[in-house]
């Protein structure tokens, strides 16, 4: 941050949130450092006392205990617990937890399982899945019955494996996610991602990604959304199992080293940023961001028709743009060059320093560009 910046790194950036648990928190964490955040949850979680499908796994392992069992989250495997103890099955699920082998796959959840009164068998180092897989394996699963606590989403790559050596895998689904109940939260996220209104677009599960995907071909908007995304919308997941129904489209994500909240704001807070387009003019440093621009580090927020002519000018900084061209580039504003002077006015307004942009008579506006050579940004595109 330079001297005298007051805003935080993602200040001047829209970020839309997909996710449907700790979405309050996520959002929280992006606006403290100054992100504007869209939240819209692509999916809703089941109330665990109303699903179904979760009390006839638990019975079924109650009525027929499985060799082993693997607990994949700690909030999962405390729902589940949770859950059987409102059906009146809590007493006899842990009895029989108590009398199989129970394999976690992280500390969180290792420290869910002693809450409970139970003990683990084994944990991977490296809270890898594969690991847990591998392990099964070596220790040769055929004729073996394994329970897996789902939470929200399967686990690719792992009951294939497990069935394919002759296992017989009962899946757990804690927290089943379906489709919202209201879904126009989610259409305007999506409308606002197609007019290019966000500047990121996170995910925390593969589920909700592949939601948005289904409900854009739904609209029959899928190609324009996958436009957006792989063009001008930077699309972060919190890792590389939620990234697979976008990758699979072509859509290139970014994803932290660590899979957790905290590290994939602070990734956003590296990417963004770098994205931003920087330029010297009249004097002044501009960093022109998705809907806001920073003037030698202060932040000025700018409408809409204002960001849309300064993003068009800062194409080709320095360069005449006639007000034709101009005028194209505003939403909405038909054909009456008088749009882009009322525009231009209350752009020049709202950056606080009228001569960043010249009036070139009878031929349009520039960014009044300060001559520096070898200056990398100038010659970039925005």
């Amino acid at each position: 941050m330079h001297e005298g910046e007051e805003h935080g790194p993602l200040a001047g950036f829209t970020v839309g949130v997909t996710a449907a648990r700790r979405a309050e928190e996520f959002g929280a964490l992006l606006e403290r450092r100054g992100a504007a955040v869209l939240h819209a949850p692509a999916l809703r979680i089941v109330p665990l006392a109303d699903d179904g499908e979760l009390l006839a796994a638990t019975r079924e392992i109650i009525e027929s205990a499985p060799d082993a069992v693997v607990g994949t989250t700690a909030v999962g495997f405390r729902g589940w617990i949770e859950a059987a103890e409102g059906w009146g099955l809590g007493d006899r699920l842990l009895e029989t937890l108590r009398g199989v082998e129970l394999l976690v796959r992280g500390p969180k959840v290792k420290g869910a399982v002693r809450a409970a009164g139970l003990t683990e068998a084994w944990s991977p180092g490296s809270e890898s899945m594969a690991e847990v897989l591998d392990r099964l394996l070596a220790q040769g699963v055929a004729g073996r019955r394994i329970a897996l606590q789902l939470h929200g989403e399967p686990v690719p790559g792992f009951i294939e494996p497990l069935r394919a050596a002759g296992a017989e895998v009962v899946a757990v689904p804690v927290y089943r996610w379906v489709d919202p109940v209201d879904i126009t939260p989610l259409d305007r996220l999506l409308d606002i991602t197609l007019a290019r209104g966000l500047d990121a677009l996170t995910f925390t599960s593969a589920p909700a990604a592949a939601s948005l995907l289904g409900r854009a071909e739904k609209r029959g908007l899928l190609p324009e959304l996958l436009s957006a995304l792989r063009d001008d919308v930077l699309v972060a997941c919190v890792g590389p199992v939620t990234a697979l129904p976008l990758r699979a489209r072509g859509i290139d994500t970014v994803q932290p080293e660590r899979f957790r909240l905290a590290p994939l704001v602070q990734l956003l807070c590296a990417e963004l940023p770098a994205r931003a387009h920087t330029l010297p003019v009249a004097g002044h440093r501009v960093e022109i961001r998705g809907h806001a621009v920073l003037v030698d580090g202060g932040q000025r927020p700018v409408p809409p028709a204002g960001m849309a002519l300064l993003h068009t000018l800062a194409r080709r900084p320095g360069w005449v743009v006639s007000r034709a061209d101009l005028l194209r580039a505003l939403p909405g504003s038909g054909t009456d060059e008088h749009a882009v002077e009322t525009a231009m006015a209350r752009l020049r307004t709202a950056l606080g320093a009228p001569r960043l942009i010249q009036t070139v008579v009878k031929r349009g506006y520039r960014l009044a560009l300060d001559p520096v050579a070898d200056n990398p940004d100038v010659s970039g595109a925005c």
